[in-house]
């Protein structure tokens, strides 16, 4: 009988966990072969691996204990890659030298596999100057955009792009450019953006005072703090980013803050390092753990958790030793502390089989209870780890016990370290486990409310057609088949229908026993007024929230996803996913290509590349459908006999597209992302990536022009007269893995609910 609750769960191991030879031939047969190859290579650090390969497997078995997929991917596989999730790198120098050695060093490490985060505000601010050169800086924002670019070419093991965070202080000359980077769609779209928020800074923002922006000591603009906390606000309310860190928090309580500095964090934000800090991830299952669900007596043993949480913390000290890493500064930082990250996923699904409503008072009461057992029980473990096998090389017992986690932990706790010291500098976390908790289940996410109880999902088949299944809620499909066709209780609660509060009330209440922190995203509805919007901000750093991450849903995020009630297998009142037609559709989607007109207005661009000998000239043209001008085909020539297969090949390809209508305004971001490996060039002050993306620059600027996009950077606006032909309804985003419109944000990413994919692994 199989061990996967869902058909979703067996094809998500299949597609990404399961080990296969180079031609695609399995190597393990089984789910329960992919749990003996993880146990037994983890086993193979200890003394005695024979015994402790199956108390490993028992920990894996029925996912029970969910090792991060890198780890379930990559461990026992023989493969150089590394099982470390996320990394963040080493201090930016501001020379033009160590600029370029530490973007080496990013691309090495995202080969092998690894998101990183990386702290831009050691970089001098634009216009700043250059001494020696009679130059000014072009600033941090021109190379990430160099970062971006090289992110873009860099294919992470498990065939995913690598995920960036990037950090900038709030007090950096240049962070109102950082702030409003995301209103260019095209722009650093392989990076998460964070504004690393001070306490004094926020305390400038309660009391209206100035701010001033500072780099090497020189003041170099003041502004009211209200200002600068509203843009960043306002670009986070209209873009989603950037995401905020309350920094001097992450400091203050990090249990290495006698020993390192943070400044960034890892692509998600559960996970704030130092330089070169590394750390793994692994989640405690806790939909898996409840006895008697829906009954007055279901509960999570205390004993199963607590054995659980040490053989987890186990086997995730012993990946430390078995992992490889892109980095010898890596690996040394990661032997020196010896850091991990155990959370939790199923956490929603939990309280609903408790019959708790997630956000209440008594579901934030019984989530810090259970972390609290599960941060007491790691810290135990570790404990009698370094009695067994040495603390980590850094512990400092004066120090480490003054902390604020270890001050909160209770005597018998403080005295084991006290008495043995500690294996692993810090233990907990709560990561994003999107794909993770499809392959358990399709349990609830992290800590996250569960985001619907049921969807269609669109599989593709051998012979290319798709076929449609329901994928439902891990808790749901307990509910049914306990409970049969009885209505859902008032607690059962979804993203949709929780409104911010109860989001941060959840995510304060884990944080309290989380030493890392949390990856989250607070789902906020459409219609929340700005000013509702910074209060849920305000909240977050008020309860003790070390960051905060929002989604609400517009036009430029997009609303892809949408719930519907709708019945799904005798379930009346069950909430589905189903993609629903705005009022107005914003685009003109056509179902057959129109017929040439004899004439057409169009425009002749001329685009001279530097060291090319001749130049390329483009010519647009433009139909007028519905009272509206919109590109209809472009051509493309040169002198140049070494452009003729691809310039014609994109004549055709790109007027192709025109052709069919809709929002083409993709073209222009496909090709303003090319990375010539080659080396772009500068143009007027700007760097441009390739000649492809040249290219695209000047469709855009055309576009713009005649009125198609609103400007630089955007896409297609809202057209009330617009309609749909030929579809049903118009499209969101497409997932770039499968193809499919199914994208939703999921703990800080987009992520496909028909294929699992996410730009943050």
């Amino acid at each position: 009988m199989s061990r996967f609750a869902a058909p979703i769960a067996e094809q998500i191991w299949d597609m990404k966990y399961r080990l296969k030879e180079a031609d695609g031939t399995p190597v393990d047969r089984s789910v329960e072969e992919t749990w003996r190859r993880i146990a037994r290579a983890l086993a193979e650090t200890e003394a005695d691996p024979e015994e402790w390969e199956p108390r490993f497997y028992a920990a894996l078995e029925d996912f029970r204990f969910l090792p991060a997929g890198r780890i379930v991917a990559g461990a026992g596989t023989a493969r150089s890659v590394t099982l470390f999730n996320c990394f963040v790198m080493g201090t930016i120098p501001d020379t033009m030298a160590g600029i370029f050695d530490m973007l080496k060093e990013a691309a090495l490490t995202m080969q092998q596999g690894g998101g990183i985060g990386y702290d831009f505000s050691t970089i001098r601010p634009r216009g700043a100057a250059v001494t020696g050169v009679a130059a000014d800086a072009s600033g941090p924002l021109s190379f990430m955009d160099v970062w971006d670019a090289m992110c873009r070419t860099i294919m992470s093991a498990g065939s995913r792009r690598g995920a960036m965070m990037a950090t900038m202080r709030c007090d950096h000359p240049d962070i109102e450019e950082f702030i409003g980077a995301k209103a260019d769609s095209a722009r650093l779209r392989m990076f998460n953006l964070s504004v690393l928020v001070s306490d004094a800074f926020m305390e400038a923002v309660k009391a209206d005072g100035s701010w001033d922006l500072v780099f090497d000591g020189r003041v170099y603009h003041t502004l009211p703090a209200r200002e600068l906390w509203n843009r960043i606000m306002r670009a986070t309310y209209d873009y989603a980013e950037p995401g905020v860190i309350f920094i001097d928090r992450i400091n203050e309580t990090n249990n290495l803050s006698y020993c390192e500095t943070i400044a960034a964090t890892n692509p998600c934000g559960e996970q704030p390092l130092p330089p070169y800090g590394a750390c793994l991830l692994g989640s405690v299952n806790l939909a898996r753990l409840v006895t008697d669900p829906f009954t007055p007596e279901a509960r999570i043993d205390d004993a199963a958790l607590e054995d659980l949480v040490r053989m987890a913390v186990r086997m995730m000290d012993n990946v430390v030793d078995a992992s490889r890493f892109p980095l010898e500064a890596q690996a040394r930082e990661a032997a020196a502390k010896r850091r991990i990250g155990l959370g939790v996923t199923g956490l929603a699904d939990a309280l609903l089989m408790l019959g708790l409503r997630y956000g209440s008072e008594a579901a934030a009461a019984q989530t810090e209870d259970w972390l609290r057992r599960i941060a007491r029980a790691s810290y135990l473990a570790s404990a009698e780890l370094a009695k067994e096998k040495g603390a980590f090389p850094l512990f400092d017992a004066e120090a480490y016990l003054a902390t604020p986690m270890m001050q909160a932990m209770d005597d018998e706790v403080r005295d084991a370290v006290r008495a043995h010291g500690i294996r692993n500098a810090l233990l907990t976390s709560i990561a994003p486990t999107g794909t993770i908790s499809l392959y358990a289940g399709n349990v609830s996410s992290g800590i996250e409310p569960v985001f619907a109880y049921a969807y269609t999902r669109k599989v593709l088949q051998n012979d290319g057609s798709r076929t449609e299944e329901e994928v439902v809620d891990y808790a749901v499909q307990m509910w049914r088949e306990t409970q049969g066709d009885a209505p859902f209780p008032e607690y059962f609660v979804n993203a949709q229908t929780l409104p911010p509060e109860d989001h941060v009330r959840m995510q304060a209440a884990a944080q309290r026993w989380i030493d890392s922190s949390i990856s989250k995203t607070i789902n906020c509805p459409e219609d929340i007024s700005f000013e509702a919007f910074k209060d849920v901000y305000l909240q977050a750093y008020e309860t003790g929230c070390k960051g905060c991450t929002t989604y609400r849903p517009n036009e430029v995020t997009g609303s892809v996803l949408s719930v519907s009630e709708g019945d799904t297998a005798g379930q009346g009142d069950t909430p589905v996913l189903v993609k629903e037609a705005e009022d107005g559709a914003e685009v003109v989607y056509m179902s057959e290509p129109l017929d040439r007109p004899q004439a057409l207005e169009g425009n002749t661009y001329k685009l001279k590349w530097p060291d090319s000998e001749h130049a390329i000239y483009l010519t647009i043209n433009d139909i007028v459908v519905g009272g509206r001008r919109r590109p209809f085909e472009v051509f493309i020539n040169s002198k140049n006999m070494e452009h003729f297969a691809w310039t014609v090949a994109l004549t055709r390809m790109i007027s192709a597209v025109f052709r069919r209508g809709g929002d083409v305004s993709f073209v222009v971001e496909e090709l303003k992302a090319v990375f010539d490996p080659r080396g772009g060039a500068w143009v007027k002050g700007k760097y441009i990536p390739s000649i492809l993306a040249a290219i695209g620059g000047v469709i855009e600027q055309h576009l713009v022009a005649t009125g198609f996009l609103e400007s630089e950077g955007m896409g297609l606006k809202s057209d009330p007269q617009a309609r749909v032909v030929g579809l049903d309804a118009p499209r969101g985003k497409a997932c770039p893995s499968c193809g499919q419109f199914e994208m939703r944000m999921v703990e800080g990413c987009m992520t496909c609910a028909s294929c699992g994919h996410s730009k943050c692994g």
